[in-house]
């Protein structure tokens, strides 16, 4: 029987849990006695002659698969990629050095460890991997992608934003002080909801719900406290108002006499330790794609669904998703989730007290 020779790269932003799962691919591969492959920088590794790493466990030993990043690195700034080749008009180059580096490396199977932006590029430009088994494993700290209730990379972004926030609790606390914390998300509100229920805020703001300033203004001052967090998906707008979301709503507040801050936990949110939920997802995803491998499937994505791990095609992926033009890439559709207006931490956040906007 052919000895199976797979490549996996990470591409878009990096999180934690993006080395626990390539450490899982190669262990589980190894296993399989199949050859892994590591591509270097994401596509941008494989414009020009492949840049590639053989892994095994010596090279990435257990004990460093619990850090963030990536190990394969995610792309560097300047590279031609499916966005700067639009800019200096090289597609039809650049998708033909894809196509010639893939052929060069003489693949069985491709993981692509990546984000929604990153997975509908992918399917746009799914006859790039023609030649392959394509597998997509599901990874950010936007927790935005349809079709699976968890990512790679959540659960730590949101306990890094938890404890990021819990520092500020006691500081705020001292000097009578709210504190207007922005969070990460872009236009989806889960990470900035599920912390901001974990250290019970005293508001958050999300992009999915509309809020009144006057309303927010009137909770904070109704308060039982004179201190706590308001948390500011850095989705959420405010008509006649621009810059950071988080200045917006600390002007508000200054302007009605509330003393605040603004904090701006920034990239820490995509770094820590990956704690034990995204390892085992890590874990039961890579053990997903290899199988899925062994099965003969491709253009697929591994999802976490009612607790049970399976695969579910890229078109489907597509298809499920709310779909957003990308002004960077003419063409291309991302496939985006939101928070659905029934979602329990909703009702749950209502229930104790915190203001969420025109939520009934």
């Amino acid at each position: 029987m052919k000895r199976k020779k797979i490549g996996i790269m990470t591409t878009g932003g990096d999180c934690s849990g993006l080395n626990t799962v390539i450490h899982r691919v190669i262990r589980g591969a190894s296993i399989r006695g199949w050859r892994v492959i590591g591509i270097l920088d994401g596509t941008d590794g494989l414009c020009g002659t492949p840049r590639t790493i053989e892994l095994t466990e010596e090279v990435l030993p257990i004990e460093n698969a619990r850090l963030s990043g990536s190990f394969l690195h995610n792309g560097h700034a300047g590279a031609l990629n499916f966005e700067t080749a639009i800019e200096r008009n090289k597609v039809a180059q650049f998708n033909k050095q894809l196509r010639k580096s893939l052929a060069e490396l003489k693949l069985d199977a491709l993981i692509l460890v990546g984000g929604n932006g990153s997975t509908s590029l992918a399917w746009a430009n799914r006859e790039i991997y023609q030649d392959v088994q394509f597998i997509c494993i599901p990874k950010t700290i936007d927790m935005d992608m349809p079709l699976t209730d968890r990512t790679i990379g959540f659960d730590t972004a949101v306990q890094q934003l938890t404890s990021f926030c819990d520092q500020l609790m006691l500081t705020a606390r001292s000097h009578h002080r709210w504190f207007v914390v922005q969070s990460m998300g872009r236009d989806c509100g889960n990470l900035a909801l599920n912390a901001g229920v974990a250290i019970g805020a005293s508001a958050i703001l999300i992009p999915e719900i509309k809020f009144n300033v006057d309303d927010l203004i009137a909770h904070i001052k109704s308060a039982p406290t004179d201190y706590g967090i308001i948390m500011v998906s850095e989705g959420i707008t405010l008509r006649g108002h621009s810059g950071k979301p988080a200045d917006m709503i600390s002007r508000k507040l200054t302007a009605a006499g509330i003393v605040n801050r603004t904090a701006f936990p920034e990239h820490t949110q995509r770094a820590g330790d990956t704690i034990a939920t995204d390892r085992i997802l890590a874990t039961r995803f890579a053990d997903c794609a290899l199988n899925a491998i062994e099965n003969g499937e491709t253009y697929v994505m591994t999802a976490l669904e009612c607790g049970d791990v399976k695969t579910v095609s890229l078109a489907d992926f597509v298809a499920a998703g709310d779909s957003t033009h990308d002004p960077k890439i003419p063409g291309l559709c991302t496939a985006n989730a939101y928070i659905e207006p029934d979602d329990p931490l909703l009702s749950v956040a209502r229930d104790m007290g915190i203001y969420i906007g025109n939520y009934k």
